[in-house]
């Protein structure tokens, strides 16, 4: 296991990466309630589409730990399956059985653009101003949803987008406690400290009667056999549905590599010039799993933020996922008891991760406005438009104009400007998903 996984070479330990699986797994079990519970509303039977969800985040996590052996997990995306639940279904009329068609067509494009090594080129030629932002906006991203999960901000009111939270709750109270007793524990340096504080602030929600023990502790996975297939790669195949499939293509794929370079430059996985070495497994990875979750029964997956939290525990190798999509196995069998954790208490953990992704801020050359200026356009609309997609795509844009309208063309190159040409795309048909 050491010479498979490369303990030596990343610094690490069995340890370390058992402590980072499980981190990684506590920041994102949510999604084993959260993405049956919106997409219900589309249609799709809530036990099974549970199930489902668990296989899929198995699948995904166990494909990078052991082939690509990096330290990501991999699940169902929040964001793309409430675009199809809101969107794709509920506005634009389409059946879900047509929608996961729309997803297996995107991920069949994913899957021979890595093989023909043309994702892994483009993300290659991404300059390194935009990947310092993508780290700093994904952090950015990951706290302000740890903010809104702790209710510590919330929506607005009186024309305010966001307002602070009602702090003198008890979720909130907890999560203030939680987030001073974590990151006390962070800068004592306590091995195993998110984890640590997630424990804690479950513990004392439950101790307050915040978060109520479930009735059951095991109970056996409700059979996946109603979503199992159900897609209509036909009906995907129509003109009129052929903007769904073009809109899920260019979300996941800049959502994919994007994520990908912030999170690998988080954990130091990045080389001398900013690229992620054998960057078309992790990303062959990603696209198995989108033809997997369709012909399973769920939406689009990918590479999830929250393994920032696994990283910030240690984790550096593929062990990392491995652990992860064992926990996720084990939650077919207990899903009350994993999803115990309650919002408070991952959402501190988000904060903090998020807070460590800032560094990478002070990598941005802040005179050279051609550099800058896209930089901070994607760091900043990931966050203020609650769309890492939007963001990527502002940046990847913006970049290529801005150097010609500055008389540097030559500084850009044939992928940069493929890569704004498809964000361009992704401007114009994204009115569909309002």
């Amino acid at each position: 296991m050491r010479r498979f996984f490369a303990f030596d070479q990343h610094h690490t330990s069995l340890r370390r990466e058992a402590i980072a699986g499980l981190t990684t797994f506590l920041t994102m079990a949510y999604v084993i309630v959260v993405n049956p519970a919106i997409l219900v509303v589309a249609g799709l039977p809530v036990g099974p589409s549970m199930t489902v969800t668990i296989l899929t985040a198995v699948f995904g996590s166990l494909v990078m730990g052991l082939w690509a052996r990096r330290p990501f997990a991999i699940a169902p995306y929040m964001g793309e399956n409430a675009f199809i639940t809101f969107t794709v279904v509920k506005a634009m009329g389409f059946p879900w059985q047509t929608a996961l068609g729309a997803i297996f067509l995107a991920g069949l494009a994913f899957t021979l653009l890595t093989l023909l090594r043309v994702r892994g080129w483009m993300a290659n030629a991404i300059p390194l101003s935009l990947k310092c932002s993508f780290s700093v906006g994904i952090g950015l991203f990951i706290a302000f949803v740890g903010l809104n999960e702790c209710g510590l901000v919330t929506i607005g009111v009186r024309g305010a987008p966001v307002a602070l939270g009602a702090l003198s709750q008890p979720p909130a109270l907890l999560a203030i406690v939680g987030l001073l007793l974590t990151a006390g524990l962070m800068i004592r340096r306590v091995p195993g400290a998110i984890i640590l504080g997630i424990l804690a602030i479950t513990f004392l929600s439950v101790l307050f009667g915040v978060t109520p023990l479930p009735q059951a502790i095991v109970a056996l996975p409700p059979s996946p056999a109603p979503l199992l297939g159900q897609l209509d790669i036909g009906a995907a195949l129509s003109p009129k549905a052929l903007p769904v499939v073009l809109i899920i293509f260019v979300m996941a794929f800049v959502d994919t590599i994007g994520t990908l370079i912030g999170l690998s430059s988080r954990a130091g996985l990045l080389d001398a010039n900013g690229n992620l070495p054998q960057i078309e497994r992790p990303m062959l990875a990603d696209a198995l799993t989108n033809l997997v979750a369709p012909l399973l029964g769920t939406t689009t997956s990918g590479v999830y933020i929250e393994s920032a939290a696994g990283l910030e525990a240690g984790g550096r190798t593929g062990l990392t996922a491995v652990v992860t999509a064992g926990l996720f196995l084990l939650a077919l069998f207990f899903v009350p008891l994993f999803t115990l954790v309650p919002p408070h208490a991952y959402g501190v953990a988000l904060i903090l991760v998020g807070s460590t992704m800032m560094a990478p801020v002070a990598k941005l050359d802040f005179h050279d406005l051609t550099e800058f200026i896209p930089a901070f356009l994607t760091l900043s609309l990931i966050s203020f438009s609650y769309n890492i997609g939007v963001g990527m795509t502002a940046g990847l844009a913006s970049y290529p104009l801005l150097k010609l309208l500055a008389g540097r063309r030559r500084e850009t190159n044939l992928p940069m400007w493929l890569l704004a040409a498809l964000s361009v795309t992704f401007y114009l048909v994204y009115p569909y998903q309002v």
